[in-house]
């Protein structure tokens, strides 16, 4: 089997084609360095050679490292060093070659792929929104450690660079070449190799690098150019603000960026594999790769879907031109499902589809939307105050209000429009699938669909399996949220689900820093050094604490319908002292004037100086205390979502953690955190705050074993 075909042309050409053996994909394996380093010996003999064509055999171009040897790599040493730079050192010998190399870019590019075309003279891509190009791995919790940081710099200029370099943006064909990533765009694959060896004929001196030429000259600027100076000595500042130092990679990719300014081609080249290697063992690395690129994949590929066919819905209706509804309907109209938006009135449905047209008009304000799509867009969505003919809807979407009464009337009187195989979701936060499946005629088409606000941002929805769902609902509703564009996440029912449960302890530990006397400016602190986007006392104002005394108020009555002891948000009691005490006092959030926070009319907000008097302590809680309560608690409750069975695997408790609730992303999620951590060293930890704080933070050793057999069965 051969890695790597080569092909000599009458003009002395050569054509090499890489279809690594056995694998979907060309990737920095163990095979490629050996395989790189046997071509470049043989170009480097060959004779009357003229020019040299790097194309590809698979659907896609080049996909970067081995990300499964990446996630194995436990340590780091002069081995791996060695490695590295014998990877490097083909490339660097392919751009010194006598004479013009070129890439020609049938697919994706990523990568390692990415900085193979960095070392060839010219870049020609095929017109294909899936060709894309770029250095993701900073997504990754890693660097461009095959010369594409200084590669990249020197091709583009510092501050050209940076921002490629630090978002790992993939860009497609026409706006790479804007950008000088590509040099040439081809409408078909079949164009590649001609025009490849056509520019190789006409351009038979174009053999030497720029950054190889004598006089070179960094374009922008280089390193004492006053605005490059400037550029290096804001963008430390500007990067924490973004990272707050929770992310080594986008430092070191910024350090070796600069640096590399400064010294030879070659040694900065050196400088960037040491950065490189001090990521690799790194548990962010570890982290991102295992749950923002396989998680991700698992997902995407539907490996936690049932199996059978795809189902695509034709037609749907969204019950609620509320927030939640307005924004659902969205979503549906933006990717084409004909959706009937029914409320109350045909004034509150038209002012539903409003949220619609405020959106799209956004968007063509930003120069992402055209009239013209606006229009088609908008045509999707019916407002109506009726419900549609009786088995004419695919999907049946209830966004009403959090009530159990409201829902189970709604769900009975809106279940015949539903075709003899659609399926019925009900979006609520918190209330019990199974119990509301029973205002329906059949509960086996009946699930969960807890979308997140507002619906056009989050792009994640849980899924919620009732006692009765069947598998074939929850394929088709795991098809229909992937359809819409969305990320689905999967858990069996229980009060509070998943993510509202979570959630919950996130604000409750908030609100017992603050019973606890941590100051309120502290606590948000806290929570920001922490990672989390919001801090909880804020985020309480915006959730507004009447809708969470609702929620509670809710499962009260629900409880005593059931006539089962009431122990909804019993693990959440600071919340109760502190929430309860406000509301009654007229703060019940920022819709009501304020909450947690004073908000003035100019848009500003500061701390409500009030909040002292729910001090029940004055202890001097360390800030690191107060980090790790606030990850602690979120982390705990997920595993125990975990252990009890209402999540059911790993991957979607930590990608559900970060995309709907905002678990900081640098852990990867919640029992991601957990492993990054060492089960061991988080258990002696968690014991430590549970004897310093409370039992919240306790956990049983058996389900801190169960997780240790969970990881050596996966492993």
């Amino acid at each position: 089997m051969n890695d790597f075909l080569y092909d000599k042309d009458a003009d002395g050409i050569v054509t090499v084609t890489m279809d690594m053996q056995g694998q979907s994909a060309n990737t920095m394996n163990d095979r490629f360095e050996p395989g790189m380093r046997a071509i470049c010996d043989r170009l480097e003999a060959e004779q009357g050679l003229t020019g040299v064509v790097f194309a590809s055999a698979k659907s896609t171009f080049f996909a970067g490292g081995d990300l499964n040897d990446l996630l194995a790599t436990e340590t780091v040493d002069e081995a791996t060093f060695a490695f590295i730079e014998a990877n490097k050192a083909v490339y660097r010998r392919l751009e010194r070659l006598a004479v013009p190399v070129v890439a020609a870019i049938n697919g994706a590019a990523l990568g390692g792929g990415y900085e193979l075309c960095l070392a060839c003279n010219r870049r020609i891509v095929v017109d294909d929104p899936r060709a894309v190009v770029g250095l993701p791995e900073v997504t990754l919790g890693l660097l461009p450690g095959a010369g594409g940081v200084v590669r990249m710099t020197t091709l583009l200029g510092l501050e050209k660079a940076l921002p490629l370099l630090l978002e790992g943006k993939q860009i497609r064909p026409a706006e790479a070449l804007d950008m000088g990533l590509v040099d040439a765009v081809v409408p078909d694959r079949n164009d590649l190799i001609p025009a490849a060896k056509a520019w190789i004929a006409a351009n038979p001196d174009q053999s030497v690098q720029p950054w190889d030429r004598k006089g070179f000259r960094y374009p922008g600027g280089d390193a004492l150019h006053p605005r490059i100076r400037q550029t290096a000595m804001m963008a430390p500042a500007m990067l924490y603000q973004k990272t707050r130092g929770l992310m080594p990679a986008p430092e070191k990719i910024l350090d070796v960026a600069v640096t590399s300014m400064r010294m030879n081609f070659d040694a900065a080249l050196r400088m960037e594999t040491r950065r490189f290697i001090g990521l690799m063992a790194s548990k962010e690395a570890k982290a991102a790769i295992s749950t923002f690129f396989f998680g991700m994949q698992a997902i995407k590929s539907g490996q936690v879907r049932p199996a059978g066919d795809r189902w695509r819905a034709g037609s749907a209706a969204v019950l609620g031109a509320g927030m939640m509804g307005s924004g659902i309907a969205y979503a549906h109209a933006k990717t084409g499902l004909p959706t009937q938006l029914k409320d109350t009135s045909l004034a509150a449905a038209e002012r539903g589809k409003g949220y619609s047209v405020k959106l799209c008009d956004k968007a063509i304000k930003r120069g992402r939307m055209d009239p013209d799509a606006r229009d088609a867009l908008l045509a999707q969505i019916t407002p109506t105050d009726r419900n549609a003919e009786p088995g004419s809807v695919d999907i049946v979407i209830e966004a009403v209000f959090e009530d159990i009464a409201l829902k189970e009337t709604v769900i009975a009187e809106t279940w015949p429009m539903l075709t003899d195989t659609g399926i019925y979701g009900s979006n609520t936060s918190t209330l019990p699938i199974s119990i509301l499946a029973e205002a329906c005629p059949d509960p086996t088409r009946f699930i969960g669909l807890h979308f997140f606000s507002p619906v056009d941002r989050m792009k994640v929805v849980e899924i919620i399996l009732g006692q009765k769902t069947s598998q074939e609902t929850l394929r088709k509703a795991y098809d229909y949220v992937q359809q819409i564009g969305y990320m689905p996440i999967v858990v069996n029912d229980s009060r509070g689900f998943f993510t509202s449960r979570v959630f919950g302890t996130f604000m409750d530990e908030g609100c017992q820093l603050l019973v606890d006397g941590m100051a309120p400016a502290a606590i948000e602190r806290a929570s920001w050094l922490a990672g989390m986007p919001v801090g909880p006392l804020q985020v309480f104002d915006e959730v507004s604490l009447i809708l969470g005394q609702k929620v509670r108020k809710t499962h009260e009555a629900l409880d005593e319908r059931l006539g089962v002891a009431s122990h909804f948000g019993t693990h959440n009691t600071a919340t109760v002292a502190v929430t309860e005490p406000m509301i009654a006092m007229g703060r019940g959030g920022r819709q009501y004037g304020g909450g947690f926070y004073d908000y003035a009319p100019d848009g500003t907000r500061a701390l409500w100086p009030g909040l002292a008097q729910f001090a029940r302590g004055n202890a001097e809680v360390p800030l690191q205390d107060a980090i790790d309560r606030l990850l602690y608690r979120q982390a705990i409750e997920t595993l125990r979502c975990l252990d009890e069975g209402v999540l059911n695997t790993e991957v979607e408790a930590d990608l559900g953690g970060i995309f709907a609730i905002g678990f900081p992303a640098h852990t990867g999620g919640a029992i991601r955190f957990i492993r990054g951590e060492g089960i061991d060293r988080f258990a002696a930890r968690a014991r430590d705050l549970a004897e310093k704080y409370g039992d919240r933070f306790a956990v049983p050793d058996a389900v801190y074993d169960r997780l240790r057999g969970a990881g050596a069965k996966a492993a």
